[in-house]
């Protein structure tokens, strides 16, 4: 048989869509792709490249790398969403103190879980660094989401013989731009041991094994006794913490005196109204799609900053100016307009991968709970593009603080 042009048919079907957009034929359209896509499915080399065709689809949730068995799935999705009992359907539900201790106690198995699930769509869809950054216009994606990375490698000072840790780091994307840019030989912690694997992978592939390391480990209880460190960075990954004061006095111990310890955090702004349902509705929509506990008001970063020991501490939000006129918000890649570049981030990119998720389930090629997941991320776009538009929620509050 001979090999199936994908990027013809997927710019085909995006030129289609660009003239029918009824959103029920494109994602007709993008299922008859998935059924081609299934036969011919390829085993990952984690070069980066593996998702750049689009039948990458169907190796989601179903590669050699993973550390769940096809049949876990499921259960792993049904234990996530019961810690979220309530959530969309009864607004207020898991911002009572019950329902954010549940999560607090058992974090540990929320934020695996969670990643076991999401990984392979956060990288499907986004890319090897999962996280926003504010963006200029005539900016590309990619640049954006580069500078934010390197403004904090240049905030921290690192350059060619200093030793970083990654706090969360994920596959490790960061964590390989930054050790390109500066040179500084880096160590990523994650939770989630599938993370590692692939992590590392990546890092080998791009002959990178001697500047970047992935482990698994947890922030709350770091494996470094000692101060290692001259500086340490998290990106959007201590808003899992159910304990900042302790996450980063972990952080503060870890680091030599002197060192700097600065990232982007998940915060709630001065103009949300705990006291409006709809801002409610949209801070547990991204909880529940984010694996976190409570998301809270920014003051709170400085005041976990001071308690664990670092001093002169900055902070303001990066995405300050995203609805200016010269800015691209940080969450328009999740409304996008229709385009080949970038299309699996848009809106109606994720629901023609919704659909071939469903047929690929359907068909048992992909496990048992994989379009529950689809679901819920799409779901929890919306709540971050509604949270951006009300101007209540940043992803990129940045903070930088010193070990003296």
């Amino acid at each position: 048989m001979s090999e199936f042009d994908f990027d013809k048919a997927v710019k085909t079907a995006v030129e289609f869509a660009d003239e029918n957009v009824a959103l029920v034929g494109v994602g007709a359209a993008f299922t008859v792709l998935g059924g081609l896509f299934v036969l011919t499915k390829k085993k990952h080399t984690r070069e980066g490249k593996d998702y750049d065709r689009f039948n990458g689809t169907a190796n989601l949730l179903s590669n050699d790398d993973h550390t769940l068995t096809k049949s876990d799935f499921q259960n792993v999705v049904d234990d996530y969403e019961g810690m979220f009992k309530g959530a969309r359907h009864d607004t207020g539900a898991i911002t009572s103190d019950i329902s954010i201790d549940e999560r607090k106690k058992r974090y540990a198995n929320m934020v695996d879980h969670f990643y076991n699930i999401v990984t392979d769509f956060y990288e499907y869809g986004w890319g090897q660094s999962f996280h926003f950054g504010p963006r200029y216009k005539n900016e590309t994606f990619n640049e954006s989401i580069k500078r934010a990375e390197y403004f904090l490698a240049s905030r921290l000072g690192l350059k060619e013989g200093m030793r970083c840790l990654d706090v969360g780091c994920g596959v490790g994307g960061p964590m390989r731009n930054i050790a390109i840019f500066s040179g500084a030989r880096i160590t990523g912690i994650t939770i989630n041991q599938y993370q590692v694997n692939i992590g590392n992978k990546y890092s080998a592939n791009m002959g990178l094994r001697n500047l970047c390391e992935s482990v698994q480990g947890d922030f709350q209880n770091l494996p470094f006794k000692e101060p290692t460190f001259e500086a340490a960075y998290q990106i959007e990954a201590t808003c899992h913490s159910p304990d900042r004061v302790k996450t980063f006095t972990n952080i503060y111990n870890a680091l030599k005196p002197g060192g700097k310890f600065c990232g982007y955090e998940w915060v709630m702004l001065d103009q949300y109204d705990p006291k409006n349902a709809n801002h409610v509705r949209i801070k547990e929509g991204i909880e529940v799609g984010n694996a976190l506990p409570t998301l809270v008001h920014y003051s709170e970063i400085i005041e976990n900053m001071k308690a664990a020991g670092f001093t002169d501490i900055e902070y303001f939000d990066v995405n300050r100016g995203a609805h200016d006129a010269n800015q691209i918000a940080w969450y328009d890649t999740l409304m996008g307009k229709m385009s080949l570049s970038g299309f699996r981030m848009t809106h109606i990119g994720r629901m023609c991968t919704h659909s071939m998720v469903w047929l690929l389930e359907m068909l048992f090629i992909a496990p048992a709970g994989s379009t529950k997941i689809s679901s819920l991320l799409n779901s929890t776009a919306h709540d971050l593009v509604e949270g951006g538009i009300e101007s209540i929620f940043t992803p990129s509050f940045f903070f930088i603080g010193t070990k003296k």
